[in-house]
């Protein structure tokens, strides 16, 4: 195997990291010397301020975006039983997450074009056992805060936003996580905002939610060796919230890095829509965040997606599929549904492809990846 790096990652977070590494260093050797490793200041100070960021009150940090949703479905009130709906192709974590919280995921198919939630699909899926909605703003794209709203109110509905992949997204006046009753985000490494290990946050403008949920991850004991609910252990660590709290001021610019390469991308891409590669569409001009570039190689195309990739990556060029699976057709979670049901899912998971995309890109680089597209 060869040990070569390739000409163009899919992902370099060693652009972020180098010009801030001192202070990455200063807040982690701190942490160190206080000894202050559990809950303490630096997570207080984050949870403030990446709350803030997103346009509300309380941020309450857990171990990873998975807890966030499944602790927070909890916190929110939702009981086993209760259905959830979902898009059929989000990562699985979504699906995982509504399961640990005891409710039962509805899966409903996506939009072609963005390859978000269908919410005129989702019509057909609420029942009288239906509680909430998570809608997953996906590649960075959140989905529409007035048709969202609508679909909620319609319906008496919790929104509960699945924002893992949309740091400070905007649309429609709203930033991610800030629509519905509660939001969850992942600080995964590869995140627009993302820590050296995993890590988690709920944000909400509910004073009580946010309280529930600090009870919550901390073994359900409002104080020490009270339990007062079935909690879990899941704390964002405060080594990674010092790191989280170094980074934070420098997202906004590094989402309009990420903006900048897609623009790019859409240029040089846009003579080869009529051979079927196609960009997934952008519905919110400058709110898109690109968490990912993704584009769809269509049934006009005379080149398979799989093919593709193997040849961008013999010219050194790294990609990746986001998702090559549906949740309904992943071994483990077959009883979600059947081969057919949401078709749209299904076709997209044989036709997208991600680009290589992180701030820094260089048009040089961008320019690369197109012309071994176009070969």
């Amino acid at each position: 195997m060869s040990n070569r790096q390739p000409k163009v990652p899919f992902v370099n977070l060693s652009l972020q990291h180098q010009p801030i590494q001192s202070q990455i260093a200063e807040a982690i050797r701190k942490i160190i010397e206080q000894g202050d490793f559990i809950l303490g200041q630096a997570v207080a100070e984050f949870e403030t301020a990446f709350a803030a960021a997103s346009g509300v009150q309380y941020g309450v940090g857990v171990a990873c975006g998975t807890d966030a949703i499944a602790l927070g479905l909890q916190a929110c009130g939702i009981n086993p039983g209760d259905e959830i709906i979902i898009p059929a192709n989000t990562f699985i974590a979504t699906a995982i997450a509504v399961l640990q919280a005891k409710a039962i995921p509805i899966l409903v198919d996506c939009d072609p074009e963005t390859a978000l939630i269908d919410l005129t699909a989702a019509e057909t899926a609420v029942t009288s056992k239906t509680k909430a909605i998570i809608p997953v703003h996906l590649y960075g794209q959140m989905v529409s805060p007035g048709q969202l709203l609508d679909f909620a109110n319609r319906h008496d509905l919790i929104i509960f936003e699945d924002a893992a992949q949309a740091h400070l997204a905007e649309r429609e006046g709203y930033r991610a996580g800030s629509i519905g009753k509660a939001a969850a985000f992942s600080f995964y490494p590869s995140k627009n905002l993302g820590s050296f290990g995993d890590g988690g946050m709920l944000i909400t403008n509910d004073a009580q939610l946010a309280e529930k949920m600090r009870t919550l991850r901390n073994y359900g004991a409002p104080s020490k060796y009270l339990h007062t609910e079935i909690g879990s252990n899941s704390r964002l660590d405060n080594l990674q919230a010092a790191v989280l709290n170094v980074k934070l001021p420098y997202l906004e610019k590094w989402n309009r890095d990420r903006t900048a390469a897609a623009q790019h991308y859409n240029t040089l891409l846009a003579p080869l829509k009529h051979k079927g590669i196609v960009p997934i569409a952008n519905h919110s001009s400058s709110g898109h965040i690109y968490h990912l570039y993704v584009i769809k190689i269509t049934e006009e195309s005379s080149i398979d997606r799989n093919i593709l990739q193997e040849k961008l990556a013999q010219q050194g060029i790294q990609t990746g599929i986001h998702y090559p699976v549906p949740c309904h057709l992943q071994p483990a979670y077959q009883n979600l549904g059947n081969r057919g049901d949401f078709p749209h899912a299904e076709t997209l998971c044989q036709q997208i492809l991600s680009l290589p995309m992180y701030p820094g890109l260089s048009n040089t680089q961008i320019e690369q990846v197109v012309r071994a597209i176009e070969l």
